[in-house]
């Protein structure tokens, strides 16, 4: 999904009275399953749209941006694996993703 796209989304939900969480990959460094500047948008009920890495990260980055609308202070996350740790996992190599999640007013 395009980044305008997110935007919408985040700016119909506010619209129609939602909580509204935001998420932007702002750093990326070795692999990295989503470049940055790549969104995603979360309601106060947990329903989202975009992406911003996938699997545990995901669910992770959704659980700050509930936070975040409680609390209004926004949070930057870093999640990262070793090159080793990648390896015994079955991926090609390690990297590390910073997350900027913050709520929309």
């Amino acid at each position: 999904m395009e980044q305008e796209d997110i935007l919408g989304t985040a700016a119909q939900w506010r619209d129609a009275g939602r909580d509204v969480g935001l998420a932007t990959v702002i750093a990326t460094w070795g692999s990295s399953p989503r470049p940055v500047g790549s969104q995603l948008v979360v309601d106060g009920e947990g329903r989202f749209e975009g992406s911003v890495s996938g699997g545990c990260i995901e669910g992770a980055v959704i659980q700050t941006a509930k936070d975040v609308m409680q609390s209004g202070q926004p949070e930057v996350l870093e999640f990262g694996v070793s090159d080793e740790q990648a390896w015994e996992v079955g991926l090609a190599c390690g990297g590390t993703v910073r997350v900027y999640v913050e709520k929309v007013d």
